[in-house]
């Protein structure tokens, strides 16, 4: 069986660069299961569907031309129908639009086979919102990450500035609040941690400090 680390989490809480450090560190694959969600966003809004009608969401998200490169940095390059968007992928329109295509279950169902075929050996870090509920729940170590609304803003707001965007943190902090809501009230695969996962609160913790702890649990695991 291929070993999976299943990180789960809202927004924010430094899932996907604990993942990304934690994948380079034991030489695993990585998924960032939200990248095909805005993928999928940045497409459908690309082509002009409408982003409700998920009888056309669906084929798309099952057809989408899209291609993932590693780079030696340990980072993803994203390519959509030949095309890098690693950087738009990052912005908070096409978050949104990621969280709003994300709410179907059809959608879901559909990226849930491409999800699964990262597992390969020697190993996968799988980062999202239900890696350890839905898409891998046998993986042999789940993590749920976590941190305060306020903490998740200011993350964002701090990596908003350093691309020289514009931004509000006040605003910020209320994208992030309706992005919990609609994670985790949503009717497909809510925002919820397993019941056998390790949660972990990133609020007062450095990277440094997250991977450490994340680290240690692998290894009693027998995943190092």
């Amino acid at each position: 069986m291929v070993k999976v680390i299943a990180i789960d989490g809202p927004s924010g809480a430094g899932k996907g660069t604990i993942s990304r450090k934690l994948a380079k560190k034991l030489g695993f694959f990585y998924l960032d299961s939200g990248a095909l969600y805005r993928l999928l966003g940045l497409v459908a809004v690309r082509h002009r569907v409408d982003l409700s009608d998920n009888t056309v969401l669906t084929p798309l998200a099952e057809n989408m031309d899209i291609r993932f490169e590693a780079l030696a940095s340990g980072e993803n390059k994203i390519l959509l129908e030949g095309e890098d968007v690693t950087r738009e992928l990052r912005s908070e329109q096409t978050a949104a639009l990621a969280s709003q295509v994300a709410a179907y279950p059809e959608v879901r169902k559909a990226l849930l086979v491409r999800q699964r075929r990262f597992a390969k050996s020697p190993g996968l870090v799988a980062d999202g919102r239900d890696m350890g509920t839905v898409v891998f729940p046998e993986a042999q170590l789940k993590l749920y990450l976590t941190a305060s609304v306020e903490e998740r803003a200011r993350r964002r707001y701090k990596q908003l500035l350093e691309k020289g965007e514009s931004v509000s943190l006040r605003a910020l902090e209320a994208q992030v609040r309706a992005r919990d809501e609609r994670d985790i009230n949503r009717d497909a695969s809510p925002l919820i941690a397993a019941s056998d996962a390790i949660e972990i609160d990133t609020t007062e913790l450095s990277i440094t400090e997250v991977l450490d702890t994340v680290l240690n649990i692998a290894l009693h695991r027998g995943l190092m």
